[in-house]
């Protein structure tokens, strides 16, 4: 639902992928982070996975069951509203990021991507690509 003057949303988010996520009509693409595409794979222990994927199912594991509110901040060049979205008081950005499953965009996560670096979790605990340059290569 979108509020009076159009800049917070509320609701049950629907999960595209591991940064983009639906409020009812509303498409939202989680400011300041980068997921994995869909059809990105990466390696864990010299063997291939579905990383795009995965980082979709740690997002609904996330907000499944749980309103999600967003605080818009503009949008895309895919005209997604971009926004910084919380569930249960928790950054959803912060938390794809220190699980690993995304990358800071723009350095709003810098810390958080660097947590999860040294920790070797989620993407880290393998190799992969920046989901900004698989875009580039596969586009």
């Amino acid at each position: 639902m979108l509020k009076p003057g159009g800049r917070s949303l509320e609701g049950r988010a629907q999960v595209t992928d591991g940064d983009t996520i639906r409020i009812g009509e509303a498409r939202i693409r989680l400011k300041g982070i980068d997921a994995p595409e869909m059809e990105q794979r990466c390696s864990r222990a010299g063997r291939s996975y579905a990383c795009g994927e995965t980082a979709r199912r740690a997002l609904i594991d996330l907000v499944s069951a749980n309103n999600v509110r967003c605080r818009a901040a503009g949008r895309d060049r895919y005209q997604r509203i971009l926004a910084r979205c919380t569930v249960n008081g928790t950054d959803i950005g912060t938390h794809m990021v220190e699980s690993g499953w995304a990358v800071s965009y723009g350095r709003d996560y810098d810390a958080e991507e660097a947590r999860a670096q040294e920790r070797g979790v989620g993407l880290w605990e393998g190799e992969f690509e920046r989901p900004q340059d698989w875009r580039r290569e596969h586009s």
